[in-house]
């Protein structure tokens, strides 16, 4: 899957914050920072590279359960800020990725 350089960057960065790939209970605090800089169909096309990767290790059916969720029930923001902190340690810019902006 080729993706456009921004979100070659943000799939680097999630590497990077999670070398041994996302756990389970940092799924729906991710896709929910995510779509906070992203657009539905770049945060789709984040999740499928890491599917493709094996950095995430659920079905790409799951994906969109899951971003359903984030957009019907937000999770907490301890959850958020945890997986914040997490991501910032591994270089997570935490500010919207696009060149120019």
């Amino acid at each position: 899957m080729s993706l456009p350089p921004f979100l070659n960057s943000i799939v680097g960065w999630l590497r990077a914050g999670y070398p041994d790939g996302v756990p389970e209970h940092d799924y729906i605090p991710l896709f929910a920072l995510l779509a906070r800089r992203l657009s539905e169909d770049e945060v789709d096309a984040v999740a499928d590279a890491l599917v493709e990767a094996g950095d995430l290790p659920i079905e790409k059916a799951d994906i969109a359960v899951l971003i359903t969720k984030v957009t019907n029930e937000m999770p907490l923001e301890t959850d958020v800020g945890r997986v914040s902190a997490h991501l910032a340690h591994g270089g997570w810019p935490l500010a919207d990725p696009r060149p120019g902006s």
